[in-house]
């Protein structure tokens, strides 16, 4: 068996996240994820039949589970083959066999050692919203905010967010993963236009994370609160203190590093 990595490019709109859903019974739910339309694609490619008693003869490996609606530029993927391939034949071939809305930029073969969430390093999240009064034909599902925005402010709230600490407040009420801590490289926004960027790089995150702290980061600008408020969300370990979960659209995985 040989070990492939693919860089795999996607818009999560019309998916259900990228990980595959599996019911009660551990069967494949028919709802259409990232993982689903790629493993399929793989298969045909090469050769390996899926049935009813296995589904999933090929597994892919994701570098980390993306939401329903998530959009990735970057997303790491490594699978096991027992047949060689040609990178640049491959490529051509498996997108051609994907859906529009899903590519692979490029494949190479990594040792057997080389995993693609376990030896991630580095994951960099965007999240991009518009910030004016009303909205315009090419918006999309983007979120808006009317109120004017102090970047300032939301630098300063961004900044309690970098190191190590344990992310409980800013986890998804529903996840049952008990490692909250998390480390945060970077944190930061800027504003272009009537757009803002938020880049947010850490070792890990947790389910929704992201999406909540930017909801935590509006509230704390729609309430007027001082920005350290980020600070005792974040020690208060209590999904309760922080934000609402925002929209998914606009919330890019731009890159993994290893």
């Amino acid at each position: 068996m040989t070990r492939y990595s693919f860089l795999i490019q996607y818009q999560g709109r019309n998916y259900a996240g990228s990980q595959i859903q599996l019911d009660e019974n551990g069967k494949e739910q028919p709802t259409p994820t990232i993982q689903g339309e790629l493993e399929r694609a793989i298969c045909t490619l090469t050769g390996v039949e899926q049935t009813p008693t296995n589904s999933r003869p090929i597994k892919t490996v994701f570098s980390g589970r993306t939401d329903a609606g998530v959009n990735s530029t970057g997303q790491t993927v490594h699978v096991d083959l027992d047949k060689q391939i040609v990178a640049s034949g491959f490529i051509k071939s498996i997108n051609a066999l994907l859906p529009k809305d899903i590519s692979i930029s490029d494949v190479h073969e990594v040792s057997n050692d080389f995993h693609a969430q376990k030896s991630a390093k580095r994951r960099h999240y965007r999240y991009v919203f518009l910030n004016r009064n009303q909205r315009k034909a090419f918006d999309g599902d983007l979120l808006r905010v009317e109120q004017d925005l102090k970047i300032e402010r939301m630098n300063e709230a961004l900044g309690y967010l970098i190191g190590v600490h344990d992310f409980t407040s800013f986890k998804n009420s529903g996840s049952s993963n008990p490692y909250t801590v998390c480390e945060i490289y970077e944190a930061g926004c800027w504003k272009n236009d009537d757009m803002v960027v938020i880049d947010i790089i850490g070792n890990r995150f947790l389910y929704n994370m992201v999406r909540i702290i930017i909801g935590t980061l509006l509230d704390i600008e729609r309430s007027n609160k001082n920005p350290e408020y980020m600070a005792e969300v974040l020690k208060a370990k209590d999904r309760t203190k922080a934000g609402k979960t925002v929209t998914p659209s606009g919330l890019t995985l731009l890159k993994v590093e290893y």
